[in-house]
């Protein structure tokens, strides 16, 4: 080995100790960041990160948990089983800003109140988290994510749990309803979450379970103490960039306006076979094909991934997996009585829907409504339809 690389290896085992045992001073902060929602839907529940500042050692850089890699083997199969890691990764303070201020995001900053050993703690666990053997993570939305990381952060270095003061204006809400806070109920991703997600997420979270969401990090720690000094865990709140976004809420090309015109026009060609002693053999190949499609996914979300929130969905009353199995016999001119009380059972279901509705066992997709009653109309159809034909 030349002398040139034995001086390049010893500045890099010195520089390497130097960082690692590395005091923060006195000057130094410790804030948490919160970023508003975004444009897309990945965006739109917001972000967190902590900033690490030290004006001494000249460094200002920012460490977030809600790094994935888009590229990494098996992406999409992870992500739809359960299994997808994320990792916490690392960036200059100025590059991290510039990027959200480009996005026109909100971008607030809440200094926390720590010591300086406390703050060289916090400093050694993101600088332990971030090495190659440790930076990945099980993803979890609701329990193990960006905004989760940092109160388990807090608290692992205080080495104490956090006692949440809310204001007077808190409430306590579903896990569902929370994720609406964020989204317009009558968008497609709030549909695409309504459908896919059972009703363990109608539940009411504890205050403490609010903070998977960025915003009640921010709300959370404002008025937030440790639980061992009694003393305030926030110093000082600054906003750093007011947001810009703009939310859309056009009712045409909703879920509520599509599904409309998909049931105007299922209720038009009903009543043109009512009125013409006759029934569309298509349209009800489409209903059942769809609707037990359907069904099939969300019992392989529920029984075959490893997602704890896409258990127990009762959208399974409108779209039932049998219906899959029961389209042979819509090619039939005659239906027998096994299969009229098979259509009667589908009423039935979607009765049990609408109670399970009104007594908030699960809140479903208001994009729905048309859609089902649709549904509840072609169905008494079909049963008065071959009932006429089993006479005739």
């Amino acid at each position: 080995m030349g002398f040139k690389n034995i001086i390049i290896l010893l500045f890099i085992v010195v520089t390497s100790t130097v960082t690692a045992q590395l005091q923060l001073s006195e000057e130094s902060k410790i804030s948490v960041l919160t970023l508003g929602p975004g444009h897309v839907l990945n965006d739109a529940f917001g972000h967190s990160a902590i900033r690490v500042k030290d004006p001494v050692y000249k460094f200002d850089i920012v460490f977030d948990y809600g790094r994935y890699d888009f590229e990494s083997e098996g992406f999409y199969l992870k992500f739809v089983q359960g299994q997808l890691n994320y990792e916490v990764g690392q960036s200059e303070f100025d590059d991290f800003f510039d990027q959200y201020q480009y996005q026109n995001r909100s971008i607030t900053e809440q200094v926390l109140n720590l010591s300086t050993v406390q703050k060289t703690a916090f400093y050694s666990l993101l600088k332990e988290n971030i090495k190659t053997e440790n930076k990945t993570y099980p993803y979890d939305f609701f329990y193990n994510n960006c905004a989760t990381k940092i109160k388990e952060g807090i608290e692992t270095t205080l080495n104490s749990p956090l006692v949440y003061d809310p204001s007077e204006t808190f409430e306590q809400l579903s896990f569902r309803n929370l994720i609406r806070s964020d989204l317009n109920q009558n968008s497609w991703g709030s549909f695409g979450i309504d459908i896919a997600l059972g009703s363990k997420i109608d539940q009411i979270a504890s205050i403490e379970e609010h903070l998977f969401l960025p915003k009640y990090v921010f709300q959370l720690l404002e008025n937030s103490r440790t639980k061992t000094t009694n003393t305030p865990l926030v110093a000082e709140t600054k906003n750093l960039n007011p947001s810009g976004i703009i939310t859309s809420n056009a009712f045409i090309g909703s879920p509520l306006f599509v599904w409309s015109i998909v049931a105007l026009v299922l209720l038009f060609i009903t009543y043109h076979d009512h009125k013409n002693n006759k029934r569309t053999k298509w349209l009800d190949l489409v209903i059942f094909t769809i609707t037990g499609g359907v069904g099939v996914l969300l019992l392989l979300l529920w029984f075959a991934t490893d997602h704890t929130a896409t258990a127990y969905n009762y959208n399974l009353l409108w779209a039932c997996a049998l219906n899959i199995l029961f389209i042979p016999s819509l090619l039939k001119s005659q239906l027998n009585n096994r299969g009229i009380s098979y259509l009667k059972f589908l009423l039935i279901l979607l009765s049990l829907m609408g109670l399970h509705w009104m007594t908030g066992v699960q809140s479903f997709a208001i994009g729905l409504i048309p859609l089902l009653l649709a549904l509840c109309i072609r169905y008494l159809f079909l049963i008065h339809h071959f009932k006429a034909a089993n006479r005739g």
